[in-house]
């Protein structure tokens, strides 16, 4: 099983970094992309159902930020006082 899921997320992201996304859909592709990584990487270290969920909507919300911040050009940092500031990358 295991196998074959890294299988399918292999061909499913080397057929999708041939494709150049437009900002619109940058986001989306990123939320969708990242639940499947949290969704691998749950499948590997054999987590129960919940937390596969919790790994698919923690890697989705992670795919969709980082998608949007490669769209803005800019990166939040840490500010050392428990906040962030934004800037360019």
């Amino acid at each position: 099983m295991t196998l074959k899921l890294t299988g399918a997320l292999f061909a499913t992201l080397l057929a999708v970094s041939a494709c150049q996304p437009t900002p619109q859909n940058q986001a989306a592709l990123g939320a969708v992309l990242g639940g499947a990584t949290g969704l691998a990487l749950s499948e590997l270290v054999g987590a129960n159902p919940q937390w596969r969920a919790v790994a698919v909507l923690g890697g989705a919300a992670a795919g969709a930020v980082v998608a949007q911040n490669q769209a803005t050009q800019e990166c939040a940092y840490a500010d050392g006082r428990g906040g962030y500031y934004v800037a360019p990358c």
